[in-house]
């Protein structure tokens, strides 16, 4: 049957070649009256050639940008994504797209599901990892709608490994109270610190002076999300005397060895002589678990313990602090009397 005027054509391409069937479509004439001719793309075979020729008359598309790789397509959606993103979240993503390299150069309309499955089972990582690649075909499978690049995403139908349950172990009471006991030895006050604090280890290290505030009795720090940047906490009653005396040191840094910041891995050290020494076996973001627990089983309103622990929490509204709004916070804290 003769296809109706302007629909394109399948013509096949002389010589031996892996896809010779081209579709195209008539754009207009040259001055010989020689077609000028817009070439949709090239199929193995003159029935996919058909198919492929049928859609783009059902829903045309952009030919330039269907021609787009994976790469320039992670290119243009970096460029105007990562300036909104925390350092961490787009350090994962730049490494999941390290992953992607066997598709880099691949036409994005024509990565499907098995492509981008094959790239998330063959990673040889663990389940974070493969989150974070899907994450990543996620975010390009989107952007790729947004600019007409395709009219299907895929991401939908891929998998990654389920993120296993919890092994972090919560300080017990008893481990809490030998603490207290030796909080005189060197480096136990920063422990008991984060225990009531639920600070990460980075953003202890990472606390000036500046920004403790011993009048109103809170601290502003945090790292990692938009929720967790530089939010405003009180300092728990157990451990105020603890930052007042590391306040009045002087120091740029609330922690320091020697009057100098601390890194994570010196750290470390001193933390696994506490552990060795108390016969205790935790990591420091065992601490942030363990506030987190306690605050729940004492009954601390979810809200309050997002934004103390600066997770993003539905309807808190502007993260704005009122003066309501930190005495609420700090009656949150205080529920943790041990």
């Amino acid at each position: 049957m003769r296809s109706p005027n302007g629909w394109g054509t399948v013509a096949k391409l002389s010589g031996n070649r892996r896809n010779p069937f081209v579709v195209r479509k008539t754009r207009g004439w040259n001055e010989k009256g020689h077609p000028i001719y817009e070439t949709i793309g090239y199929y193995p075979t003159r029935e996919e050639g058909m198919i492929a020729l049928a859609e783009y008359n059902k829903n045309p598309y952009d030919v330039d940008a269907s021609k787009i790789t994976l790469a320039e397509l992670y290119q243009q959606w970096s460029e105007r994504a990562f300036a909104k993103m925390s350092k961490s979240s787009m350090g994962s993503l730049k490494s999941a797209y390290n992953h992607t390299k066997p598709l880099w150069k691949m036409k994005y309309k024509e990565v499907k599901s098995f492509h981008m499955q094959d790239v998330i089972d063959n990673c040889g990582r663990g389940y974070s990892t493969q989150w974070a690649i899907k994450n990543l075909f996620g975010h390009l499978d989107k952007f790729a709608l947004e600019v007409d690049v395709i009219n299907k995403g895929y991401v939908a139908l891929i998998t990654a490994a389920p993120i296993p349950e919890t092994s972090k172990k919560p300080f017990t009471d008893e481990e809490v109270s030998m603490l207290w006991e030796r909080q005189g030895d060197p480096w136990v006050d920063s422990v008991l610190f984060l225990l009531y604090s639920g600070y990460r280890i980075s953003e202890m290290l990472g606390m000036k002076t500046e920004n403790i505030n011993l009048e109103d009795q809170t601290m502003k720090g945090g790292v990692k999300t938009v929720a967790g940047k530089d939010r405003v906490i009180p300092i728990h009653s157990k451990v105020l005397d603890i930052a007042v005396r590391h306040y009045n040191q002087g120091n740029e840094y609330l922690f320091t060895y020697n009057g100098k910041k601390l890194s994570t891995s010196q750290y470390y050290v001193f933390w696994n002589s506490i552990m060795d020494g108390c016969g205790m076996h935790h990591t420091p973001h065992e601490c942030r678990h363990t506030f987190r627990s306690r605050l729940d089983s004492a009954g601390a309103n979810k809200v309050c313990i997002d934004r103390i622990m600066g997770h993003s929490s539905g309807g808190t509204g502007e993260r704005i602090y009122t003066h309501k709004t930190l005495a609420e916070l700090k009656q949150a804290i205080e529920l943790i009397t041990k």
